[in-house]
């Protein structure tokens, strides 16, 4: 078999694993009773001024959640932060520097969670998240529903920009066409992993039983490594559809995209430098060579890359076309932030919030 049409096979492959993958995601109902379980809401805030009021008017704004408790962590923010959290008359813990071995982000995730011995369910959610009135109600019951230790609903994920268009439908494609939802669900393998930190449910037990944020302490993507540690140690967890629960806008730009995925890009391919490169590699093969063909197979590839990614976006709030229409270019632009990410990685530059990463 001629190497484009190896390729193209691949990418058609991937299509309908898409296909199957994303009308197999497990879905919140529209509404039911309200849920019993006590829940609290962390929000880990480093300079958040610009986007917190508008995630805690959501969190005030929950329905059939009637025993809910909002912390907000003031992680070494310079700016109005805390004074805002304070306003809306919810928790405010003051976050200590993170200790030595320590990121920003899981200390302050680990420091909002410490002292809920009185609570079922924990919430972990990025202050740019805005919530539907019953997302916390409904991602609690799907938990019970399927008895599950730990929901991840992917909010909408809103690209406004050409750089964000490009990108950042990728993320839930990328676990669409990958990650077989319903295995990775009941087995055990932590590789069979997929999470979004900006909105994490998880029963309280589960993740103490698990070792908390404590155990994915220096993880760049506490996300996935929470849920994978959570599998070690027993519990059950996946992705679910958020599109109808939340919705956020990453980063507004070039500039902030490109910062935010060097960041950890590094890691999220392939769990590595080298293994990110070679996921790179491999995705570029499979979604850029054949459209550059020129050959009846390249076209075939280029056209289920495109569905793919079409069913991605249909199925989880994205926008189809002609946005899907773009994929290569998509994978392409991965490629140089992936490379920006890795030689970061190596030189020891990278850094997030005024924090570097080590």
């Amino acid at each position: 078999m001629r190497p484009v049409a190896l390729l193209a096979g691949i990418s058609v492959a991937t299509a309908v694993h898409a296909v199957v993958n994303t009308a197999l995601l497990r879905r919140p109902a529209a509404g039911g009773p309200p849920v019993r379980h006590r829940v609290r809401v962390v929000v880990p805030a480093r300079d958040e001024e610009a986007t917190l009021t508008g995630c805690l008017e959501s969190v005030a704004a929950q329905t059939g959640v009637p025993h809910l408790h909002t912390v907000v962590v003031d992680d070494g923010s310079t700016d109005g932060t805390a004074a805002i959290a304070r306003a809306h008359g919810v928790e405010v813990r003051t976050a200590t520097p993170p200790a030595a071995g320590w990121l920003g982000k899981p200390a302050a995730c680990a420091q909002g969670a410490a002292g809920a011995g009185d609570v079922d369910v924990l919430v972990f959610l990025d202050a740019d998240v805005r919530l539907a009135p019953h997302a916390v109600a409904a991602a609690v019951a799907l938990l019970d529903a399927h008895d599950l230790d730990l929901v991840s609903p992917w909010p909408r994920q809103l690209a406004v920009t050409p750089a964000e268009r490009l990108v950042q439908p990728l993320q839930q494609w990328l676990w669409a066409t990958t990650l077989p939802l319903r295995l990775a669900e009941r087995s055990p393998r932590p590789s069979l992993a997929a999470a979004n930190g900006q909105f994490l449910v998880v029963r309280r037990d589960a993740y103490e039983r698990a070792g908390g944020h404590g155990a994915v302490r220096g993880e760049v993507l506490e996300d996935i490594a929470l849920l994978r540690a959570l599998k070690r140690s027993g519990g059950r967890g996946v992705v679910v559809e958020g599109s109808t629960l939340a919705a956020t806008r990453m980063y507004e730009g070039w500039a902030p995209l490109r910062a935010g995925y060097e960041k950890s890009l590094w890691s999220a391919l392939g769990g590595s430098p080298v293994g990110s490169l070679l996921a790179g590699a491999a995705l570029t093969a499979v979604y850029v060579v054949p459209p550059l063909s020129g050959t009846r197979a390249g076209l075939v590839g280029y056209a289920a890359g495109v569905l793919g990614r079409a069913v991605t976006a249909a199925r989880t709030g994205g926008r189809v076309w002609p946005d899907s229409l773009t994929h290569p270019l998509g994978v392409a632009l991965l490629d140089v932030l992936l490379v920006g990410s890795v030689l970061g990685r190596r030189r020891g530059t990278l850094e997030w919030r005024g924090r570097t990463l080590r």
